[in-house]
């Protein structure tokens, strides 16, 4: 049966419109956090992720895995403000070419490497695991979970946003709300306690767990600007029904949104230190 976050369309979604995103929505491929609701889009993203990364207190010279990296914008941004050596990895080859020509243009100690973040292959241990909007697109976050850890330093931090449903919702809610995000964005949602019963199996300590919907709400709003772009219904028109149905998502989001039914979270968990 066909799921939603099948990896090939995912892959396939975004090597094709990553070049689009980066022209459109800018250097990163993420929500943004507005504090005022008057910012730019552009400085709504920054704020999203110095907000995570505060909140995650991110040591300096930091080494750091950014999974799911998009085109590299957390990564280079956590270069130049944290002098880290941040290591991305993405399952689109062309956002590894994104990523890599960016961190040359900005001069940072940053890779950018074609791996499944389900499928971790590192010789060593980071201080952070970072990740952005991306965990919704995998397919067993449990296991995911319990393999991450074992990445992570004694006394390191996992600093993650990502996507989620509103606990409880009926199952007419989920048809109307929640199914259509998922089809249209490739991704399963699931609900913020899920995450932390993970990261507690895996041994981690939450540190932080907030919801920032009404802060990242304005997002769609642009979003919703942004589809209008004749460039992307021209991409509709070449890649057929799953480019639609991802078109039509936006509107999904800006629903789910509104409904209370779709719900964007915070959580940062650490790894214990070894006992002395």
């Amino acid at each position: 049966m066909s799921v939603p976050n099948d990896k090939n369309k995912i892959i396939e979604h975004y090597d094709v419109v990553s070049p689009y995103y980066y022209k459109l929505w800018g250097e990163h491929l993420h929500h943004g956090y507005w504090r005022r609701g008057d910012e730019s889009k552009e400085v709504a993203q920054l704020q999203l992720i110095q907000y995570l990364a505060q909140l995650a207190e991110i040591p300096p010279k930091a080494s750091i895995l950014d999974l799911g990296c998009g085109y590299g914008g957390s990564s280079i941004f956590l270069c130049q403000m944290y002098q880290a050596q941040t290591t991305g990895i993405t399952i689109s080859p062309v956002q590894v070419e994104m990523a890599t020509a960016a961190a040359a243009r900005s001069g940072v100690n940053a890779r950018f490497l074609l791996m499944d973040a389900e499928v971790l292959k590192f010789d060593a241990q980071f201080d952070v695991l970072w990740s952005v909007e991306s965990i919704s697109h995998y397919h067993d976050r449990e296991q995911f979970f319990s393999s991450a850890a074992k990445f992570l330093r004694p006394g390191g931090t996992f600093a993650l946003t990502d996507w989620f449903k509103k606990p409880g919702l009926s199952s007419g809610d989920v048809t109307k709300y929640i199914e259509p995000i998922e089809r249209g964005m490739f991704v399963r949602l699931e609900e913020i306690g899920d995450y932390l019963s993970y990261l507690r199996a895996a041994g981690l300590e939450i540190i932080q767990n907030e919801e920032l919907t009404e802060h990242c709400r304005k997002t769609w709003e642009i979003g919703a600007e942004i589809i209008t772009e004749k460039s992307f219904w021209g991409l509709a028109a070449k890649y057929g029904t799953d480019f639609i149905q991802y078109l039509k998502g936006f509107q999904a989001m800006r629903e789910g949104f509104s409904s209370g039914a779709f719900v964007y979270g915070l959580l940062v968990a650490r790894k214990p230190a070894t006992s002395s």
